[in-house]
């Protein structure tokens, strides 16, 4: 079922997917990105889990003002062998990402670094069976800022801390390409990730200009409802997330999901018709004119 305020395609895209027809238009190269639904158990026994949102600035080249999950893209040092790593290695990575190790490695990196840089919570700790209790302290967030600043690499940050990532926190989820009529691509795999003890998520970051914790359930009403401007992948997600009560059971059904890219697809009729859809999720259709 579509969204009826959220069907309209956007006049930018109705004139590139024209232009992309004509044999005008040349598609971008895609960046590889990566993007985790970080995840809580609700106060309410009765509701279900809570998952963690940011609203970019409408001042952001990509997907200003659209309710996002922290994440971003894949930087070349994520890639660096050697990382500080427990859990999966890059090798099992790349078999359930579908990429070579190394490219895997850089993917997992970037999902854990720019986790934290957005939202201050770290999927690190000393060894493999722990994870850091407290990352909120003002070396924290210096931390941060010299990530985003790219001052250093995440594998200088962890090495400095005695810190190892920890891979096996992070569940695929899915792997989504942007369009190929958009101007900035990116190709993006999702991850879940469940909020580990004693830490929490940090004050609004640069990027953003709200955070919030929400059922997927009631973000996914406000999206209906016109309030939330989202993306076709984070709302997807947030409604295949619905039916769960616990991150735990989101984690371990993140295991059997199968993690083939999602690109959409753009059909002019005859009469200038354009209809986007993204192939197995038929309510996301969005539909415009010449």
């Amino acid at each position: 079922m579509s969204d009826r305020r959220n069907d309209r395609l956007p006049t930018s895209w109705a004139d590139r997917i024209a232009a992309q027809a004509r044999g005008e238009l040349t598609p971008v190269e895609p960046r590889r990105a990566a993007t985790v639904v970080l995840l809580r158990s609700h106060a309410d026994a009765g509701e279900a889990v809570e998952a963690y949102l940011l609203r970019r600035r409408t001042s952001m080249a990509f997907a200003g003002g659209a309710y996002a999950y922290p994440g971003g893209a894949v930087d070349p040092r994520d890639s660096a062998p050697g990382l500080g790593w427990a859990g999966p290695d890059a090798e099992a990575w790349g078999e359930r990402l579908g990429v070579p190790a190394d490219d895997a490695r850089a993917i997992v990196c970037a999902a854990v670094r720019e986790t934290f840089e957005e939202s201050g919570v770290l999927l690190a700790g000393p060894d493999a069976a722990s994870v850091v209790a407290d990352v909120s302290g003002e070396e924290w967030r210096a931390a941060r800022a010299a990530l985003e600043a790219h001052e250093i690499s995440f594998g200088e940050f962890l090495a400095s801390r005695g810190l190892v990532l920890r891979s096996d926190l992070l569940g695929a989820w899915s792997r989504w390409i942007t369009p190929e009529f958009e101007e900035r691509r990116y190709d993006t795999w999702f991850f879940v990730a469940t909020v580990p003890d004693g830490q929490r998520t940090a004050e609004v970051p640069g990027e953003a200009d709200r955070v919030l914790w929400i059922s997927p359930q009631a973000a996914a009403a406000h999206h209906a409802a016109g309030e939330f401007f989202m993306l076709p992948p984070t709302i997807t997600t947030l409604r295949e997330l619905s039916s769960f009560t616990t991150p735990d059971a989101a984690l371990s059904a993140a295991k059997a999901r199968a993690i083939d890219p999602v690109l959409a697809r753009a059909e002019i009729a005859d009469d200038g018709a354009i209809v986007v859809s993204w192939p197995g999720h038929p309510g996301l259709a969005l539909r415009g004119h010449v």
